[in-house]
């Protein structure tokens, strides 16, 4: 058999030269294989075929309409993006809606007379870049049960990226342990959203940046200084009359910064002494006497300023 390939002999001619040379090849199966290979190919279903749109056939009234008729795929046509709210701050979120160009997505969320809260989106988002804003502020217990709801409804509901905005992450501050047998609740609130099947997270200057590490998902930490400096660079305040105060000893390096890019301004730090939770004293450590004092703080709570000139 393969000296009769190898000796160039057609195929239409293999069966008569076996029969002519020698017939016990025609009793043989060597040729059943080589005639099997040369078989027509057949489609039980139909012979496929693609649909190939000519140049041609877009010129004249046709056309326009064919044209009109095609999917567009552009931004302003489909978007996978998706923008929703939840009950911690709506304006912030309807903010973001309006400066992206889009619609904030329907979303129902309630409370049973329980207490238990209910999320259900009112379109579908399979397939989607979801964002949810959802700030876990006070009452941050209600916010974050409310967070991990909807990251659960969204990823029952088949999204493809889901990610939490949280501009102030709640449960930030209790990072480490400062005491004996303390929580360290930052870490387990990020496991809760992870679990929950959040892709991304997206915070807002967060107490410290360790936190970052508690997350097994990327996280996204931006800042606001950028603003907050271009909100005090279009005030008009002497360099003389203005000092930088750093709360702690912890936010010395974020007071310096401001500092350095408000011409240089004198940087006062604060000795907090903490006497209890959401209980502190201070003694300033730079004369702040009539002065512009701006303090340099991620998340402050209620601050008194004694002898300075505007706080």
């Amino acid at each position: 058999m393969a000296t009769l390939l190898i000796s160039g002999a057609h195929p239409s001619n293999l069966h008569g030269d076996c029969l002519h040379r020698n017939s016990k090849f025609c009793a043989s199966a060597f040729c059943k294989p080589v005639a099997s290979i040369f078989s027509k190919l057949t489609f039980p279903n139909g012979r496929p075929s693609v649909p190939v749109l000519q140049v041609q056939e877009l010129k004249g009234e046709r056309g326009s309409t064919l044209l009109q008729q095609l999917p567009l795929q552009g931004p302003q046509h489909y978007s996978r993006l998706r923008i929703f709210s939840g009950t911690a701050n709506l304006p912030l979120a309807q903010e973001i809606a309006c400066y992206l160009g889009i619609e904030l997505g329907k979303i129902k969320i309630k409370r049973f007379a329980d207490g238990e809260i209910y999320v259900q989106l009112q379109e579908s988002v399979r397939g989607c870049d979801v964002f949810l804003v959802q700030p876990t502020c006070p009452p941050a217990n209600e916010n974050l049960m409310e967070l991990l709801v909807m990251i659960d409804a969204c990823r029952r509901a088949s999204a493809r990226n889901i990610t939490a905005v949280i501009p102030y992450f709640g449960y930030a501050r209790a990072d480490r342990k400062t005491l004996g047998r303390e929580s360290i609740a930052a870490k387990l609130v990020a496991n809760l959203i992870t679990e929950a099947g959040a892709n991304r997270v997206l915070a807002c200057d967060l107490h410290s940046g360790q936190s970052m590490g508690y997350f097994d998902i990327p996280v996204d930490h931006v800042y606001g200084q950028p603003v907050i400096l271009d909100y005090l660079s279009s005030k008009i305040i002497s360099s003389r009359d203005l000092v930088v105060v750093s709360p702690d000893v912890g936010g010395v390096a974020r007071a310096r910064v401001f500092a350095k890019k408000l011409s240089d301004a004198p940087l006062a730090i604060v000795d907090k002494r903490r006497q209890g939770h959401n209980t502190s004293e201070g003694r300033r450590c730079h004369d702040g006497e009539n002065r512009d004092c701006r303090l340099a703080e991620e998340a402050s709570g209620r601050v008194r300023a004694h002898g300075s000139g505007q706080a």
